[in-house]
Formats: structure tokens, C-alpha cells, sequence
């Protein structure tokens, strides 16, 4: 079990993607999302979250996929990147799941019309393909100098 990746599971326009559990906080339900003036255009806004100013990413601007106003099932997944609470807005959360580290591929690099920034690999559960996000990108996180 230790040679396990566990992920958390979740869907943007019908695609599966995988966050790795480590870096999730908790994932709550969809709260107002109260705009910030001079954001990134991928950015939604700050929810406040008992007592804490959270900035919430909608991963459909980020990914440039269509937008959709969030239902029911949209979650906002709390992470954790390097200390910083943000949130990423997400069509569903489906499931946490363990991956032996041996189904996880490499993003593929021969193809220059695959954008893999945002992606770290591909796990493989079954017939189930999931994109394991790396949040540093996606976030762009960037060492303090």
C-alpha cells in the first residue's frame, strides 16, 4: 500500500482529473464568491471561510474550457500550496482513490500540441484515465527570491 498514490477525483467539462490527497484541505460545497476588482481572469473571487479570505480559481477559465454557471454538484476543493489556503472550482468531486505508483505514466512529450504545464501524469485505474494536476503550475507558484 505504500507504493499507493491517493487522489482526490474530480470532473471539469466530462474530463476526469486527480489532485494528490496531500495537498487537499477539506472540499466544501459552493459558497458566494464575492469578485475581486484586477484579478486574474481565471480567478472567481474570495469566499470567506470561517473567517478566512480563500481566492477561488474556476478551473474551466484556467483550462480555457467553456463556462458553465456552477450546480448543485460544483465543489470548491480547499488546497494547500506551500502554506497559502486556495480554492479551485470544480464541476464535481466523484471520490478519493489509490493508484500504485506503476499506473501513473509520464505526460506525453512528442506531441507539441499537448499543453502538459498543468498536468504531472496519467493514472491508470482500470479503464479510467485520470489527469494528475500539478497545482505549482496551475497556480502559478514560483520559488520567493
Amino acid at each position: 500500500m505504500e507504493n499507493d498514490i491517493q487522489l482526490v477525483a474530480c470532473t471539469v467539462e466530462n474530463e476526469e482529473y486527480a489532485i494528490d490527497i496531500r495537498s487537499v484541505q477539506e472540499i466544501i460545497r459552493l459558497l458566494d464568491i464575492t469578485r475581486v476588482p484586477h484579478s486574474s481572469p481565471y480567478i472567481s473571487g474570495v469566499i470567506n471561510l470561517r473567517g478566512m479570505v480563500i481566492p477561488v480559481m474556476d478551473v474551466r477559465k484556467r483550462f480555457g474550457l467553456p463556462e458553465k454557471t456552477p450546480d448543485e454538484t460544483a465543489r470548491i476543493v480547499i488546497i494547500n500550496c506551500n502554506g497559502a489556503l486556495v480554492g479551485m472550482l470544480v464541476d464535481s468531486v466523484s471520490e478519493v482513490i489509490r493508484i500504485p505508483r506503476e499506473n501513473i505514466e509520464q505526460p506525453p512529450s512528442c506531441s507539441s500540441n499537448v499543453n502538459t504545464d498543468f498536468f504531472t501524469g496519467i493514472g491508470k485505474l482500470g479503464n479510467r484515465l485520470l489527469i494528475i494536476l500539478n497545482l505549482d503550475n496551475i497556480f502559478e507558484i514560483r520559488p520567493e527570491s
